[in-house]
């Protein structure tokens, strides 16, 4: 059963993007199978073993839709992202489709949160509420060449995109994992005035981090203790790994 304190959580699970690098053509990203399942399959049954309803469960679908919803039929709900403007503009989409009373929202990546245990998300989830913060940040230390955490003299801390890195913070081993939670009633107000990234040209997620640091809200960055939860599936290699990888983790 669903603790009394998570009712009022949502989820909103990105799962509306192509897989360009991995030649996804007939199917989104996330329907690529490891250990004979969609990726984004372990996540809502990891969700739903927290005791998330369909009603708190957002999927946010673009490419190739009709195979989501096909394999989840009514067990979770859906918001579309016609066109691909963002992790930031999905996660909105789906935000703005939650029922009302939902007021604080956890927003994942549906192709590389296979490994998140109940446990990791519920302590997540418990230290948003209980510090009351507008926004929690989820970072781990894998090394990876994505989104690097760089942490400032003052506490104050900036998600650096790969695309901005210079070749120092390419050595930084502390990366955002994308898995956010946010004060919906905060994220609905600031996401109509977000700037887009500058050579993305798109909405993403790490410029609500900054727009809290600059607005002197309080925010947090949670570092995930057990690193192999998170596993990022951007190559054939990585998901031939996670295929690998999730077979003796299940």
């Amino acid at each position: 059963m669903l603790p009394q304190k998570l009712n009022n959580v949502g989820v909103v699970i990105l799962a509306a993007g192509r897989g360009t690098r991995l030649n996804c053509e007939n199917e989104p990203k996330v329907m690529l199978q490891i250990g004979n399942r969609p990726i984004v399959s372990y996540i809502v049954a990891t969700l739903k073993k927290i005791g998330f309803k369909k009603e708190q469960i957002c999927l946010v679908v673009g490419f190739k839709k009709d195979k989501v919803i096909k394999y989840f039929g009514d067990s979770v709900s859906y918001a579309t992202q016609a066109d691909q403007k963002g992790t930031a503009h999905a996660a909105y989409i789906g935000m703005k489709s939650l029922p009302a009373n939902i007021n604080q929202v956890l927003v994942v990546n549906g192709d590389d949160s296979a490994f998140y245990r109940p446990e990791t998300l519920i302590n997540f989830i418990d230290e948003h509420l209980k510090n009351k913060v507008i926004l929690s940040l989820f970072t781990t230390d894998v090394g990876s060449n994505t989104g690097k955490i760089v942490r400032h003299g003052d506490g104050q801390v900036e998600i650096i995109e790969k695309e901005y890195l210079t070749e120092e913070q390419k050595k930084i081993t502390e990366i955002s994992t994308g898995t956010f939670m946010f004060k919906r009633a905060w994220f609905e107000e600031i996401f109509p005035s977000m700037p887009l990234l500058r050579k993305l040209k798109e909405f993403g997620l790490p410029t609500a981090l900054a727009i809290a640091r600059d607005h002197h809200e309080k925010y947090q960055v949670v570092k995930m203790k057990n690193s192999q939860e998170w596993f990022g599936i951007n190559t054939l290699e990585e998901l031939d790994q996670a295929n690998a990888a999730i077979k003796k983790y299940f």
